[in-house]
């Protein structure tokens, strides 16, 4: 990988992560175009601790709040009603579902599942999906009326994020959606359930790669802080943008998306794999 091919995948890392429109749907359809070889589900985990880290920063005084409310409700029970406390436990309980997906489909998350026929169909049945949510969800539920059920059933639309196209926010979102969160509140908690899911992958991805002499690790650095900063912008900026308005743009960018890779498929320009 050359130095400009990590800066601009750095670049549309931190430009998508956050955004419900999959991030590595962009990585593989525009590492084609440019005729570069796959950045690997490796690369892109790496690369994604970089915006976690993002999210770290933005959100540490929640962070800090619901890490102490936890950890002294394991030993006095006047905190377990906290919503923090409670929250430490729905991020917990959350994250198995892609923690044991992910483990047991390593193979096929590498290899079959990053087909772009498969993306471009998961563009538009999540972007569909996503646009239901946002126009029939009651969007009435704050943050703090989040139950144990909804953690599981967010969890559970998380982990179909494995698949490139799904959009690891766009489809806790639009969970969180379905079940009458607000959109703010639906958007922070899938900033918040992402952290040990994203940062466990990147890691985890890290150490197998760690002794690789093929690998470049120059560029992977330097993609991965280039998403940090972008990223830490792009949380800013929709946090702000959801409080006031819709998911449909995104709906229709993803519908846009898959018609161009499909598109690019049927021309030749695009390989599936």
């Amino acid at each position: 990988m050359s130095w400009f091919e990590a800066i601009v995948l750095g670049l549309l890392q931190g430009l998508t992560e956050f955004l419900p429109i999959s991030s590595s749907a962009h990585l593989l359809a525009i590492a084609q175009i440019f005729g570069w070889s796959d950045p690997g589900a490796a690369f892109t985990a790496i690369t994604q601790i970089g915006t976690e880290i993002a999210v770290l920063i933005y959100f540490r005084k929640d962070l800090a709040r619901i890490i102490t409310a936890w950890g002294r409700s394991l030993f006095h029970t006047e905190y377990r009603h906290l919503i923090d406390a409670r929250m430490g436990w729905y991020v917990i309980i959350g994250t198995i579902p892609i923690v044991v997906l992910g483990l047991v489909f390593t193979d096929q998350i590498e290899t079959i599942a990053r087909n772009l026929w498969l993306t471009a169909a998961m563009l538009v049945v999540f972007g569909l999906l996503l646009g239901a949510a946002d126009r029939w969800g009651r969007r009435s539920r704050p943050v703090d009326q989040l139950r144990m059920r909804d953690a599981v059933a967010l969890g559970s639309a998380q982990a179909l994020a494995l698949v490139p196209g799904v959009s690891r926010s766009g489809a806790t979102i639009t969970m969180g959606l379905t079940v009458g969160l607000t959109r703010e509140a639906a958007t922070r908690y899938a900033f918040l359930l992402a952290i040990p899911a994203v940062l466990g992958s990147g890691f985890y991805q890290a150490t197998r790669i760690v002794d690789e002499p093929s690998v470049a690790w120059g560029p992977i650095l330097i993609a991965t802080a280039i998403s940090f900063t972008v990223g830490y912008a792009v949380i800013a900026w929709l946090i702000r943008y959801v409080a006031t308005n819709s998911y449909f743009p995104f709906v229709i960018y993803r519908l846009g998306l898959a018609g161009v890779i499909v598109v690019l498929l049927i021309a030749g320009v695009l390989q599936p794999l």
